[in-house]
């Protein structure tokens, strides 16, 4: 690679430029470029130089000497300020976040604020980054966003905090902003509407508005928050609720329910799927009112006495074969009128009679780890018991102990000393219901085993909350103020969104959620010069998947400024593999190409 000085004679004299000639080996011979042009012969003469073209070739000589030193140094070349590594992996939820067309709308939502940056390019680059990095919101600004190729910060880190609480404050909008978008891209099914609810745990002495006590689903003692996340027929977000984790779970339902109605995001009849918690009356009653239809499950354990002996009869049952000869699960059902107590707007509870088909399944698999946790948690308080632990002690466990007052001699008095015993009836009631379970819905006409299968879509919700608190680390350690607490929810929440739209409206629920995570966190390339890179990712079927649907050379172990910015740039319809392939990847395609891990 060397400058040269081009000599080009034409009808107005003698065009001098400087050009720079290296070897091109996918084309196989040695490819000249221009540099500069630096003009004719006599113009320059005219303006002061003696001899252009001995001025120039001396400034060439120049250019080639720095080049070469240049060269000398790049071989004991020594660690920059600066990491190498560049993070390309958000490419394909970038593609999709363009073409959703959220900027304008965000661009509306920000004018009351007065704020001189973009609230959606502070948005798009917190949900990028959370998802290829989780980490504080600050080592996200100084550590993250300048390694995220086609990301830029044109914020500062002040303005970040308050573009996150101001998002938090917005958050309702945000939500249907981008609602409005995701239909009008991918058409939602609302048929049927999944929620559940979680809750994430602060290390905080004191309580405040937001972050209170309740139970924890990590069965921790500090404060919490809960959230509600509701998905569509698709299993793709469609809205969540951030509420105090003092408060029950069961309203949340309605609440968002009620409110994503209001905003046009669920029309029509839709049938609300949930699990044991948001299962009451007045959810039941609710659903009936507003024309929907339920799918909830109960608890057996907790059924009047005739229903449970009903629901544990060894009558009715079908099995459902596993495919080896053995039973993977059985089932009952029965179809009536069932008593609710609802409250009216007096506030007087009133019994009301519902048309209702109740199906009670049992798995010997889930009976053998809800009897194996039993059997723990007794030797637990037994344990416990012969220590003299104190009652605080005793956690879950001590559903299965009786704890009374008793005098010295071991009476039972209102007296000195409180004695822990097992309560071997409450044992055996828990063993007796173990592996049962009873989904309930007013889809009638419904048979069992569509019951049964639309109920046990619950766990992409349940798979929802894990990506989001393990994958992108959704737990706010760091943020105070309710309005951050909340912005951060909404940048977790629509992380999550993202990726499922990626999964399933356009990879066609092809690959698992680990899958893709793993191509967000793991497309990585490190830039070895100006122009080169190397992509240091490792080959994954995902990957190897998007490269052939959208020609991209993500399989590529050489990589150039023009192709990285190429995948960075993947548009929506590339990424569908409808659309062209941007230019750059095109041009380096013809040639044969090393790929990772040299395949």
């Amino acid at each position: 690679m060397a400058y040269f000085l081009k000599k080009t004679k034409n009808k107005k004299g003698l065009y001098l430029q400087i050009y720079e000639s290296h070897w091109d080996p996918q084309r196989g011979h040695t490819v000249n470029r221009s540099v500069r042009a630096v003009g004719y012969e006599h113009e320059l003469r005219e303006s002061g130089i003696a001899d252009p073209v001995a001025h120039f070739r001396a400034e060439v000589a120049s250019m080639n000497a720095e080049r070469k030193a240049a060269r000398e140094k790049d071989k004991v070349r020594e660690i920059g300020p600066e990491p190498a590594e560049r993070h390309l992996g958000h490419f394909a939820i970038k593609a999709i976040d363009d073409a959703l067309g959220v900027a304008g709308d965000l661009a509306y939502l920000q004018v009351p604020s007065g704020f001189r940056f973009s609230l959606a390019d502070l948005l798009s680059s917190l949900v990028y980054a959370r998802c290829v990095a989780p980490c504080s919101k600050s080592r996200t600004f100084h550590d993250v966003l300048p390694l995220m190729e086609g990301v830029g910060a044109g914020f500062s880190l002040d303005q970040l905090y308050d573009g996150l609480a101001y998002l938090g404050d917005e958050c309702e909008k945000v939500v249907e902003i981008y609602n409005a978008r995701v239909a009008a891209l991918f058409p939602r099914d609302t048929s049927k509407s999944y929620f559940d609810c979680t809750n994430f745990y602060f290390e905080i002495g004191r309580e405040d508005d937001l972050r209170r006590k309740g139970p924890s689903k990590e069965h921790r003692p500090e404060p919490i928050v809960g959230m509600g996340l509701l998905l569509d027929a698709d299993c793709v977000p469609v809205g969540m609720s951030v509420f105090p984790g003092n408060e029950s779970e069961k309203p949340q339902i309605r609440r968002v329910v009620a409110q994503l109605k209001e905003r046009h995001a669920i029309s029509g009849r839709t049938v609300r799927v949930a699990d044991k918690g948001p299962d009451c009356a007045d959810n039941v009653a609710d659903a009936v009112l507003s024309g929907d239809g339920y799918i909830f499950s109960k608890s057996v354990k907790t059924l009047p006495a005739a229903d449970r002996a009903w629901a544990l009869s060894g009558d009715g049952w079908t099995d459902v074969a596993d495919g080896s000869g053995g039973v993977a699960w059985s089932y009952k059902e029965v179809t009536d009128d069932f008593e609710y107590r609802v409250a009216g707007e007096d506030g007087r509870t009133r019994a009301v009679r519902l048309p209702e088909k109740r199906v009670v399944t049992y798995s010997p698999q889930l009976a053998r780890k809800q009897t194996y946790e039993i059997n723990r948690q007794v030797e637990k308080a037994r344990a416990l018991r012969l220590a003299a632990a104190k009652r605080g002690e005793y956690g879950d466990s001590a559903k299965y102990v009786t704890f009374a007052a008793v005098d010295g001699e071991g009476e039972m008095e209102d007296g000195t000393r409180v004695v822990a015993t097992l309560n071997h009836e409450a044992i055996r009631r828990a063993k007796s219901v173990a592996g049962y379970n009873m989904i309930v819905t007013s889809e009638v006409g419904m048979s069992a085993r569509e019951v049964y299968d639309a109920y046990h879509q619950l766990w992409r919700i349940e798979e929802s909350f894990k990506v989001m608190k393990s994958e992108l680390d959704a737990r706010p350690v760091y943020l105070r103020r309710q309005s951050t607490i909340t912005g951060h929810f909404l940048i977790c929440y629509i992380a999550v969104l993202l990726i499922r739209l990626l999964q399933v409206k356009v990879l066609g629920d092809e690959f698992r959620s680990e899958e893709v995570m793993g191509l967000l966190r793991g497309l990585n390339v490190c830039q070895a010069s100006d122009r080169r890179y190397v992509n240091v990712s490792r080959r994954t079927p995902i990957i190897e998947g998007l490269a052939a649907r959208t020609g991209l050379p993500l399989l590529h172990f050489n990589l150039t400024r023009g192709e990285v910015k190429a995948i960075a740039g993947c548009s929506l319809e590339t990424l569908r593999g409808k659309g062209e392939v941007p230019s750059a990847s095109k041009k380096v395609a013809r040639g044969p190409r090393s790929t990772i891990n040299g395949s």
